[in-house]
């Protein structure tokens, strides 16, 4: 049983942090793989698949080392009337990391969370949201959207 627990022991441990780091690489993946973001101009870019729920990527900046985006349904919630479910997401090329800054209409970090969070609840926030992008992304790739269902918002389509 000793040799068991020495062996656990050397087991360098992941903590939230460390989590929450993967969970920003394992994100970029699956969004550089879905739209290829990174390549796109600032603009509003929709993925169509004929299931009546077209995505949207608008591509809000572009820098050197980001990208700054939203991804939502082309659906608007009936009460804000903005789009919903929607994601923020900052794109870093360096670091390949994808983080989602924030995911609810109108409302910042500050709002949902408060001014003056603890550490942990921080950490927790940002998990919740980032997991929430990674099982969407997943999803969306699951459904067909990719490169290929996306255009230019408002360029006709030749649908063979």
């Amino acid at each position: 049983m000793s040799q068991a627990l020495a062996r656990t022991a050397r087991i360098p441990r992941l903590g939230r942090f460390g989590w929450l780091m993967a969970l920003y690489a394992e994100n970029h993946a699956r969004l550089t793989r879905l739209f290829a973001p990174e390549h796109l101009q600032v603009g509003t870019y929709v993925s169509s698949i004929g299931d009546g729920l077209d995505v949207r990527l608008e591509v809000i900046e572009t820098h050197r080392y980001t990208v700054e985006m939203r991804l939502t349904y082309d659906i608007c919630d009936p009460l804000t009337g903005e789009p919903d479910p929607s994601a923020f997401v900052r794109l870093y090329r360096d670091a390949h990391q994808a983080e989602a800054t924030h995911c609810y209409v109108g409302k910042r970090w500050q709002d949902v969370i408060g001014l003056y969070p603890p550490p942990a609840e921080v950490i927790s926030h940002r998990m919740r949201m980032n997991t929430f992008l990674g099982k969407w992304l997943e999803y969306l790739a699951e459904q067909g959207h990719g490169v290929a269902t996306l255009h230019p918002a408002g360029a006709v389509r030749d649908v063979a």
